[in-house]
């Protein structure tokens, strides 16, 4: 039997709607409606070239030395990006994750991550994909199954397309008042109103620019909403000449973005090909900072949820 970099894939389908979910990391390998692409695809015989569509727990981002301190214990993981001296992108996205269901419009799998070396706490992680009228909507839940505290943030990493057109001549539109102004590890070094040159608070064309930024106060389109509540939610649009926008929204406990142009000069044909629109429940470092992180006390729980659309001439398909 022929196998694949990443696991079985799992291809869910509603309308003109169509996805596909690997194994490897119950990761979002593409997403189309019709014949666009919402989210930039890699091949079935392909790794995810840039994280693409990547699950990032138990922490998102980057971690300062991959070293932290947790009820008075220090804690180092592995550095997995050398260059920066940082431990990135969690835990569990080259793992093999479990199908516990897999009908024609959804998928829902599952991983247990046990200890390991500088993560010394279980968690019991599901996530469901599904399709319907309104897009396809992710939600994930975590429980801490073990005996002690565990620190706890998420993330996920869509890269938006911009179709058959460049990243220049798309219009970026982020949902956000705030900037998380880097260090020269794109660390978090301070919150500051966000300046001109990032500034895409109303939609406007990137042009050159290189973005690979965090941006928080999330602006939510109906403020009151509570949790899981439709309305309260926070989005990033990229909007093509074509007349489509790819378009990537939060719910509440997500309140971060960090947005990446992808100018990495090792990403051959995926360089700038598509804009990381990416949600968080905490920004990097906060294993460090404690910004925003969640401490969950042993059978407690952590959901969120979040989306992905193609809006086209006013309406969300």
């Amino acid at each position: 039997m022929t196998t694949v970099p990443t696991g079985r894939q799992f291809t869910i389908a509603y309308g003109d709607q169509e996805a596909v979910i690997t194994e490897r990391g119950a990761t979002l390998r593409a997403y189309r409606v019709g014949d666009r692409d919402v989210v930039v695809p890699f091949g079935e015989d392909e790794l995810p070239p840039i994280v693409h569509g990547a699950i990032l727990l138990p922490w998102p981002n980057r971690l300062a030395d991959g070293r932290y301190r947790f009820d008075g214990v220090t804690h180092q993981l592995p550095v997995n990006e050398p260059e920066r001296d940082t431990a990135i992108h969690g835990l569990v996205n080259e793992r093999a994750w479990t199908c516990l269901e897999h009908s024609d419009s959804g998928v829902d799998l599952a991983l247990d991550l046990t200890p390991v070396p500088g993560y010394p706490f279980r968690l019991a992680v599901q996530v469901s994909y599904r399709l319907t009228a309104d897009g396809l909507t992710i939600r994930l839940t975590t429980t801490n199954t073990g005996a002690a505290r565990a620190p706890y943030g998420v993330g996920f990493h869509p890269w938006l397309s911009p179709g058959a057109a460049s990243v220049d001549d798309c219009l970026l539109q982020v949902d956000a008042s705030a900037w998380v102004r880097p260090d020269e590890r794109l660390l978090p070094a301070a919150v500051e109103p966000v300046p001109e040159s990032y500034d895409f608070s109303t939609s406007r064309r990137i042009g050159t620019v290189a973005v690979d930024d965090g941006f928080v106060a999330a602006v939510r389109d109906n403020p009151s909403a509570g949790a899981d509540v439709d309305g309260g939610r926070s989005w990033v649009r990229l909007a093509a000449p074509d007349g489509r926008t790819a378009a990537v929204w939060m719910d509440r406990p997500l309140g971060h973005w960090q947005v990446c142009t992808g100018d990495l000069p090792w990403a051959g044909s995926y360089r700038r090909s598509g804009v990381a629109a990416e949600p968080m429940s905490c920004p990097a470092n906060a294993f460090v900072t404690g910004d925003s992180l969640a401490v969950l006390d042993p059978g407690a729980t952590h959901s969120v949820t979040w989306g992905l659309v193609l809006e086209v001439a006013g309406c969300d398909i």
